[in-house]
């Protein structure tokens, strides 16, 4: 008799929209006609309200089809995490991508794992409320699931009817030193201050030779994604899709200030996966982010960073939309 599958369901916390009250105080008596909507607040508090609810039905909903399986499965809030997953055939998170990105940084390329997008985007409420506030939630667009078809989906990879994809991640070295997590999205680097301008400079290198051209840049930053990640942040910044399967990186120096003429064509481009890109960084100081702001190292003037693939694939269940059109973000 084969062993019982285990399950570690990861849930993005309920917390992170803490109710709120549905009624708001009565403004004061002296109060003037522009700081007195409490309509349109109300409508927020409601919506937030509403968010709280529907993320906590879809976790309820998936630990029910849970309990109807042959399986052995334990829930975990994705912010206890804090040792990588071994002892799970299957990770499953609900929430967004955010929370597939967090599973990712605990994974190697032995487990593979199912996102569920506990409350997707509506379109109806967005139109509804573009006047009045943002109604856009997670675009949920490395999950394959939802409340709607968790079950099916589930049955399909228990059945072995659906396989994972194999997606690219980041290695980042600081001063020779391998940084424990790897990258599903993207790495920032950039001073702490957004106000403030980084200096750094860099170089592609590969297996055959090194770029014989050094980048000096003055900007905001340097940005760097892989396929999965390149259209989010590196999208809006101007950038392209890339396919999913690809297992190259994409780089972008955000807003250089005067470029020199012959590193103007530098400033975007790809890296193979036989390069790596070898940055110094010159500003007194600057922080390194791994898929957005949770996950950071501090760097310092004269600090080296190389930036590769030479990280361990993620095995990630693929919604079909993905698949088809061979974009992630």
């Amino acid at each position: 008799m084969s062993a019982r599958r285990r399950v570690l369901l990861l849930l993005k916390p309920l917390d992170v929209y803490p109710p709120r009250p549905l009624t708001i105080p009565k403004p004061p008596s002296n109060a003037t006609s522009s700081s007195s909507l409490p309509g349109v607040d109300q409508k927020i508090l409601n919506y937030l309200n509403d968010r709280c609810r529907v993320h906590k039905d879809t976790i309820n909903f998936c630990q029910s089809i849970l309990r109807r399986k042959p399986l052995d499965w334990e829930p975990v809030i994705r912010n206890n995490l804090s040792h990588p997953i071994r002892r799970a055939d299957l990770v499953i998170t609900v929430g967004g991508d955010g929370t597939l990105l967090q599973a990712s940084h605990f994974l190697d390329d032995s487990v593979p794992v199912l996102g569920v997008n506990s409350d997707p985007t509506q379109v109806d409420e967005v139109n509804k409320f573009s006047d009045e506030f943002d109604a856009t939630r997670s675009t949920g667009y490395l999950c394959a699931a939802t409340a709607g078809n968790f079950e099916q989906v589930l049955d399909e990879i228990l059945e072995g009817h659906k396989h994972p994809s194999e997606l690219t991640r980041i290695s980042i070295n600081l001063n020779n030193r391998q940084l424990p997590t790897f990258a599903l999205n993207d790495v920032l680097v950039a001073h702490p201050c957004p106000a403030s301008v980084s200096r750094f400079s860099f170089r592609i290198k590969s297996s055959r030779e090194a770029s014989p051209h050094l980048v000096n840049c003055r900007s905001s930053g340097l940005r760097v994604s892989t396929a999965a990640g390149s259209t989010a942040a590196m999208l809006s910044a101007g950038g392209h899709p890339m396919p999913i399967s690809s297992n190259g990186l994409q780089y972008m120096v955000r807003e250089p200030v005067s470029p020199r003429y012959l590193d103007t064509p530098l400033m975007h481009g790809l890296l193979e996966p036989d390069q790596l890109m070898h940055v110094a960084w010159y500003s007194q100081e600057g922080v390194i982010y791994v898929d957005g702001s949770h996950v950071k190292h501090s760097v310092q003037h004269g600090d080296t960073i190389e930036i590769s693939t030479l990280a361990p694939i993620l095995k990630v269940y693929l919604p079909q939309r993905a698949s088809t059109n061979n974009l992630s973000s």
